[in-house]
């Protein structure tokens, strides 16, 4: 696995590397640290962020480092593009500028949606990734959708985690596959009985959408990992960012929807929103 790191010579360089570190560790990948600077004067700037990331990862054996001046988000994007990065790592806020709480997000949102592949964003403080929230509901979601759920045209997005982050898994997480039933998002011909059903419920009576956490449960299945089937009932972003909240947990995991046409992988009107108002690292997967 390939990862970038991205540092902008701020404080929350600090919690992205600790996390670059406990994802190295635990999948043995090649990291490039990238220090971006808006122009040359930025360059003295930026250099000190370097050193300290050769501090941090000492023990990581294929450590680069590199400096791009410019457009932040464009010299990320162009260094990904060019490096043929698996994972980019960013921390938010990316500058350290009082008009940034005006537009809180806005650079992390654009980079998911050009990037050419998953981003994690780090928000919060630093702290081992143990307990994940895996977000399978939503718009364009195949448990939502039951044109997408017959066709399962692409991936769904327990397989891409499956496969993008199982190595980076160290056998001791707790995985929450949450999914909002929402009458607003349902499809035609769900009884309203399933609506209000717990996950177990949705399981054992084998609904289609029982049958899809099932094995959405079985795919996350392997040595000292915890996986479990959530269900919750309301508004998909409210529910979401309230379970986010309330379960404490370290990651929150949701997935960008491909589309026929676009020429590019975008985020939906959802996954933005939950970006830019979660409070904790979050791992939008493509």
């Amino acid at each position: 696995m390939r990862i970038l790191l991205v540092v902008h010579a701020l404080p929350n360089d600090e919690v992205t590397l600790h996390l670059g570190t406990q994802i190295a560790g635990q999948a043995g990948g090649a990291i490039t640290v990238l220090a971006v600077g808006g122009n040359a004067r930025d360059r003295a700037r930026v250099e000190p962020s370097l050193g300290r990331a050769r501090e941090i990862l000492a023990q990581v054996a294929n450590l680069q480092t590199r400096v791009r001046l410019g457009s932040p988000v464009r010299q990320v994007l162009r260094e990904a593009q060019e490096g043929s990065y698996d994972l980019i790592v960013v921390g938010e806020p990316w500058h350290d500028n009082r008009l940034d709480r005006f537009r809180p997000g806005s650079e992390s949102v654009h980079l998911v949606e050009n990037a050419p592949c998953s981003v994690l964003v780090v928000k919060g403080k630093p702290r081992p990734i143990r307990r994940i929230l895996l977000c399978d509901s939503g718009a364009g979601s195949v448990l939502a959708d039951p044109v997408l759920r017959a066709a399962r045209p692409s991936p769904s997005l327990l397989a891409r985690f499956a496969a993008q982050v199982a190595e980076m898994l160290q056998g001791e997480e707790d995985i929450t596959i949450l999914h909002v039933m929402s009458q607003i998002g349902a499809g035609p011909g769900i009884p309203g009985k399933q609506l209000r059903a717990a996950a177990e419920e949705l399981i054992d009576e084998r609904s289609p959408e029982g049958e899809l956490l099932r094995q959405d449960v079985q795919m996350l299945v392997r040595p000292g990992v915890q996986a479990r089937p959530l269900v919750r009932h309301g508004l998909v972003l409210d529910e979401i960012l309230h379970e986010a909240r309330c379960g404490d947990y370290d990651l929150v995991v949701i997935g960008a929807h491909p589309g026929k046409l676009w020429q590019k992988l975008l985020l939906d009107y959802l996954a933005r929103k939950i970006m830019v108002q979660i409070d904790r690292p979050i791992l939008v997967i493509k």
